[in-house]
């Protein structure tokens, strides 16, 4: 028996900071504009996912989410208006094993990109979508937007826009979306706590931002957002825990065959064994939808994880696919396809 010793070497874990993805490029966004603390968040959570760093890929499209590209020291593609999600699923059906994350905002997605949006939704490619909403066309100067809420007056609607809105929750939970989830730019300890998480989920995710653009739509989010109203108009989601909120944790949300409802804990004998948990990973979305559907007056807004579950991703089902048809297909070659069923020979003139 040989005595000669033979070393493994042990792939080691990655270990990367939020320094080797800071880009050498200025950041162009105006002060105080929301896209600061997404990018700030997305910083911190790339070095922990333990992916090499020639293997991140940041895609996207036309808006002034669309920087992205520029803004992460990685690989990158800043395509053309709303054809990110095509460019992102190319990119990760090629190879599997980067991790790519798209950039866009409500009208590169849902206007001219609304087509593709559905579809990678509904496919399920494994890409992380991260949507900037400050419901309006902030780049080419403030025209509505399809988030634009109903009757707002904007460069493009100055008697007000007659057009409803999208919900951005209800668009992917109706494409079928396996992850959404929401979150502020205000809040960037929920927004690196849900991005980590988005990341961890095999198949699209999405994460609606709720942004805000100081120039266009300054404090479109206030509702939402301010000191004086956040805590009475935001819930936060945590997986399999009653649904309570308010400032002094006080409320709570019911359901009612097939509605919610904001009751008060303590009146009626209702107590926190009476309020609604919030279960992310079931595969029925009536509940999902509905916490998707939620906002002030009427009820908080949900923040945090609303979806995650678990389907196939195209990716996966895809290369099965091919290893099938590769073992099964009589055809191995071109030349063999060239030469299957009725030939003929041309004769020269």
């Amino acid at each position: 028996m040989s005595n000669e010793t033979i070393e493994i070497e042990i792939e080691q874990p990655v270990k990367l900071t939020k320094e080797d993805f800071v880009s050498d490029q200025m950041v162009k966004w105006c002060p105080g504009c929301g896209d600061h603390a997404i990018l700030s968040s997305l910083l911190k959570v790339l070095p922990n996912l333990g992916t090499k760093k020639e293997n991140f890929v940041i895609v996207s499209g036309i808006g002034c989410s669309s920087r992205f590209p520029y803004y992460v020291k990685t690989y990158g593609f800043h395509g053309i208006h709303g054809r990110a999600a095509a460019l992102a699923s190319g990119i990760k059906i090629t190879n599997p094993e980067l991790s790519v994350w798209m950039a866009t905002g409500d009208g590169d997605s849902m206007a001219i990109g609304g087509n593709h949006f559905i579809h990678i939704l509904r496919r399920n490619i494994d890409i992380n979508i991260l949507l900037f909403n400050n419901k309006i066309y902030g780049l080419t100067k403030g025209q509505y937007s399809p988030t634009t809420s109903f009757g707002t007056i904007t460069k493009t609607s100055p008697q007000g826009t007659i057009e409803h809105p999208f919900n951005p929750g209800e668009l992917v939970i109706g494409a079928q979306g396996t992850f959404f989830a929401r979150v502020v730019d205000t809040n960037p300890k929920m927004m690196t706590e849900v991005m980590l998480e988005s990341a961890k989920h095999k198949g699209t995710s999405l994460i609606e931002i709720l942004q805000n653009c100081v120039i266009f739509s300054n404090q479109i989010h206030s509702i939402i957002t301010s000191k004086e109203t956040k805590d009475e108009n935001q819930l936060h989601l945590k997986h399999g825990e009653p649904m309570i909120f308010g400032k002094n944790n006080d409320k709570g949300i019911q359901c009612n065959g097939t509605k919610l409802k904001v009751v008060k804990l303590g009146e009626n004998g209702i107590s926190e064994k009476n309020i609604l948990i919030h279960n992310k990973n079931t595969a029925d979305p009536g509940i999902h939808l509905m916490l998707a559907r939620m906002y002030p007056p009427e009820f908080p807004v949900a923040l945090g994880v609303i979806r995650s579950v678990k389907y196939p991703t195209y990716e996966n089902s895809m290369e099965k696919l091919i290893k099938r048809a590769k073992k099964t297909s009589p055809l191995k070659s071109v030349d063999d396809l060239l030469n299957s069923g009725n030939t003929w020979k041309i004769k020269p003139f």
